[in-house]
C-alpha cells in the first residue's frame, strides 16, 4: 500500500489535537482531540472516515495514554498502514529555524532551547514527538518539525526589536517572534490565488481570530509585522490572555497590590481577555449573543474590536504603496458577523463598507468577501486550514 498520509499531532500541556490527512487532495481520514490530560477526567473524542467516537483514557491519562489508544483503537490497519510522515506542530522555533525541518537530535535540542519562550508548548510538542518515535519507530526519520515563528521570521530588524538594552536581544534572544504562523501562511496564499495576484507583490493584513488571536502585515507576500510578540501575550484582546497593556501595571500589581510574580503571570495568560472583561466566559459566543443586553457583554466585544481595528489601522499605515486584501479567520474571525462589522466601522476613514447581506452570508464555514461593491478596501472570510500546512511541509520534506 502506498503510505501517503501524514500524521498531524498538536501536543498541548494538557491536550492533543490530531489529524490524517492525505497532502496532496486534502483529503481529512481522521481528527480528534485528547484533553483533560493527568486529571481524573482524561478522554478522547474523534470523527474517523465522517463518524464520530469518543472514550475515557482514565484517570490522569497522558500524551503516551492518548497516542497509544489512537494506534490500537481509532486506526484501521489499512489506515495506519497508509501513514508515511508525522508532521508536528512547534510553537516557537527561536531564531533558529525560519522553515520546517525533518527532526534530528539537533533539532531536538533546539526546541528544547526554544522552550524558554514558550515554557507550556515546546516541552508538550517534545514528548509528543518522543511519543510518536515509540509508536512508530519506522518513521523515525519521517518527523518533520512546522513552526508557528517560521512565517514571521521576514519581519525587518525594526518591526521583531523593543527599545530594550540590545544586550538583551543579542545575549537572550529577547525581541518579537509572532505566532500562529501556519495560519497567516495558509490565508495569504488563499486569498493570492483567489485574487489572482501575484504572490511577490500581494500586500494583504491577515487576521487570526480564536482562543488566541493575532495580525500580521505581508507586504509582497512576506510577512513584515505581527501583534504577537516575545510570546503569544502580546497584541489583541484574547480569550484569557490581556494582549498590550502598560508594563507599569505589572509593577503595580506587585508593588501595591502584594501579588506575586506567579499570581501576575496567571492574572495576565488566563485569567484576562474576555474572560476578564465580562467576569463569565472567555467564550467570544456569549459577548456576541448578549451584546445589546448585557453590559459586560458590550464592554468585551467593545474593547476586543477596538484594540482589533487599531491594529489593523496601523498595519493599513505600513504595509506599501497598495493593499489588496483584509482577511479574517480562526474561530471568531470565521463566524462572528459582528466582530468583523464593528471592527471594519471604526475603519471608515479609510473608505471600507462593510455588505451586510454579505458579512451575515460569510459564517460557519463559508468563505466570501464581506466589504460593499464600492468599499475602497475589500474584506475577506476564508477558513483556515493549519493542519493541511502541516501536511504539506511535511510531504515536501519526508516524501522524497
Amino acid at each position: 500500500m502506498s503510505k501517503n498520509l501524514v500524521l498531524i499531532l498538536n501536543c498541548g500541556s494538557s491536550s492533543l489535537k490530531f489529524a490524517i490527512l492525505d497532502p496532496t487532495t486534502g483529503d481529512e481520514k481522521l481528527s480528534g482531540l485528547a484533553e483533560n490530560f493527568n486529571l481524573e477526567d482524561a478522554r478522547i473524542k474523534w470523527k474517523l472516515n465522517g463518524e464520530k467516537g469518543a472514550a475515557d483514557l482514565g484517570a490522569g491519562a497522558a500524551h503516551s495514554e492518548a497516542l497509544g489508544y489512537i494506534v490500537s483503537n481509532i486506526l484501521t490497519p489499512e489506515l495506519k498502514d497508509g501513514i508515511g510522515a508525522i508532521g508536528h506542530r512547534i510553537v516557537h522555533g527561536g531564531e533558529k529555524y525560519t522553515t520546517s525541518t525533518v527532526i534530528t537530535d539537533d533539532v531536538i535540542k533546539g526546541i528544547e532551547e526554544a522552550s524558554e519562550f514558550a515554557p507550556l508548548h515546546n516541552p508538550a510538542h517534545l514528548i509528543g514527538i518522543q511519543e510518536a518515535f515509540k509508536a512508530f519507530p519506522e518513521l523515525k526519520e519521517k518527523n518533520v518539525a512546522v513552526f508557528d515563528t517560521a512565517f514571521h521570521q521576514t519581519m525587518p530588524e525594526h518591526a521583531y526589536l523593543y527599545a530594550l538594552p540590545y544586550s538583551l536581544y543579542k545575549e537572550h534572544g529577547v525581541r518579537r517572534y509572532g505566532m500562529h504562523g501556519t495560519s497567516h501562511y495558509f490565508i495569504s496564499n488563499e486569498i493570492t490565488k483567489e485574487l489572482n495576484l501575484e504572490t511577490d507583490k500581494a500586500n494583504i493584513i491577515t487576521c487570526h481570530l480564536g482562543n488566541g488571536a493575532s495580525v500580521a502585515a505581508i507586504s509582497n507576500g512576506k510577512c513584515i509585522d505581527t501583534s504577537m510578540g516575545f510570546t503569544p501575550l502580546e497584541g489583541l484582546v484574547m480569550g484569557t490572555r490581556s494582549g498590550d497593556l502598560d508594563p507599569a501595571i505589572i509593577f503595580y500589581m506587585h508593588n501595591t497590590l502584594g501579588m506575586s510574580v506567579e499570581e501576575i503571570e496567571k492574572t495576565l495568560v488566563k485569567k484576562s481577555g474576555l474572560l476578564g472583561l465580562t467576569e463569565v466566559t472567555s467564550d467570544c459566543r456569549f459577548a456576541e449573543d448578549n451584546y445589546y443586553d448585557r453590559v459586560e457583554a458590550k464592554r468585551a466585544m467593545d474593547v476586543f474590536c477596538y484594540r482589533l481595528a487599531k491594529y489593523i489601522g496601523s498595519y493599513m499605515a505600513i504595509i506599501g504603496d497598495h493593499l489588496d486584501a483584509i482577511v479574517f479567520t480562526g474561530g471568531i474571525g470565521e463566524n462572528s458577523e459582528k466582530v468583523r462589522r464593528l471592527t471594519l466601522n471604526h475603519l471608515k476613514l479609510f473608505g471600507i463598507k462593510v455588505d451586510k447581506e454579505k458579512n451575515l452570508a460569510a459564517r460557519f464555514g463559508k468563505s466570501g468577501e464581506i466589504t460593499a461593491n464600492d468599499s475602497a478596501y475589500r474584506a475577506f472570510v476564508i477558513p483556515t486550514n493549519e493542519e493541511l500546512v502541516i501536511a504539506q511541509d511535511t510531504a515536501k520534506l519526508a516524501f522524497k
